[in-house]
Parts: structure tokens; sequence; C-alpha cells
């Protein structure tokens, strides 16, 4: 029951409408875990006591019973110690943002594979300019490959080792942060 310290005059415990929110974090956390694939699942610290019910709620298809097993999982989150419940979230914030930035690495890696078979020269020397570890002879021959492939309606083989090759430029030179939209704000802070 939430009193009043009869010293200060100050509330002894959360109001309910502040235990009712942090139920519905810790239900939509619940929610989360059961969503998640099984290897995501294995690499966050989750308490042992936890994973029997987390997994019967993975495994129910009917979606009462799911609803009702996921309330019931969230019953038992809110048991543990805040800590376990913040490392939960802090390893899937982490998770999510390293999804993150694999995806846009990989868009930046298409960007510039498409841009090399169509842009030619000058293409070429922007990207060995912003990644200088990149063997421009083996892209060149690469980006001629491709171009080949996609006349004579062969499998996209020189396709794929090109964008392989760029990934590990990326990689090898550190610099996956570069980008177009970087290049071009590099450019114009230079002249300013």
């Amino acid at each position: 029951m939430r009193g009043r310290d009869s010293e200060t005059g100050e509330f002894l415990g959360a109001s309910r409408s502040q235990q009712r929110r942090e139920a519905l974090d810790v239900l939509e956390l619940a929610e989360t875990l059961t969503g998640l694939p099984g290897g995501q699942l294995a690499a966050l610290p989750i308490p042992e006591e936890l994973l029997p019910h987390l997994n019967d709620a993975r495994r129910i298809t009917s979606h009462i019973a799911k609803k009702r097993q996921i309330a019931f999982l969230a019953k038992q989150m809110r048991r543990q110690d805040d800590e376990a419940l913040d490392a939960i979230r802090d390893a899937l914030d982490a998770h999510s943002e390293g999804s993150k930035r694999q995806v846009a690495d990989m868009h930046r890696a298409e960007e510039w594979r498409l841009r090399l078979i169509e842009g030619g020269d000058d293409a070429m020397a922007a990207f060995v300019d912003t990644h200088p570890d990149a063997d421009r002879q083996r892209l060149r021959q690469l980006v001629r490959n491709a171009k080949d492939e996609a006349a004579r309606n062969k499998p996209p083989r020189a396709f794929r080792e090109l964008f392989r090759e760029i990934r590990s430029a990326f990689e090898g030179g550190n610099t996956a942060s570069h980008d177009f939209d970087a290049d071009v704000a590099d450019d114009d802070s230079s002249d300013a």
C-alpha cells in the first residue's frame, strides 16, 4: 500500500500508474523476447529461472494461450531484480544497433558496387581515395567481369565477388563510416 512518510510527507512507493507503466514495459520486453530467433536469444543474459517460461511461450502457437503465457512470463520477469532486466534491455539495444550498422554497411557496399560498375574510372578513383588499401587492379578486373556477365546473361559470380571485395576494403581500411554523403560533407567543409 502506498502511504506517506509521517516526517517528510513524501510518498513511500510508486503510484499505481507508475507501477502499471513498469508492468507494461516488462510485458513488452517479454513479447520481444518471445519473438527473437533462438541464436539471438542465446546471446542474451536471461536468468536460468526464466528460460522454461520463455521456451513455453515460444512453443505455444494458439493466440490466446500464447498471450496468457507471455503475461505469465512477464509476471515472472517482474520478480527479477531491476539489474537483470536492465542487462537484457541493454543487450537487446546493443544487438539492434549492431544489426542496423551491418545493414547500413551492406547498403553502402551495394551503392559502391553499382557506382563502380556504372561510374567507370571516376568512381574507381573515388573509391580508392576513400579506401587506399583496396586492390585497384582486382577491383577493375571484377568490374569488367561483372559487366561481361550482365551482358551475356551469365550467373553473377563476379558481381558477388565485387561486393565481397568492397566489404573487405571497408573492414581492412577501417573506414566503414565513409559513404557518399560523408565524402561530400568532407569536401564541403574543407572548402569553407
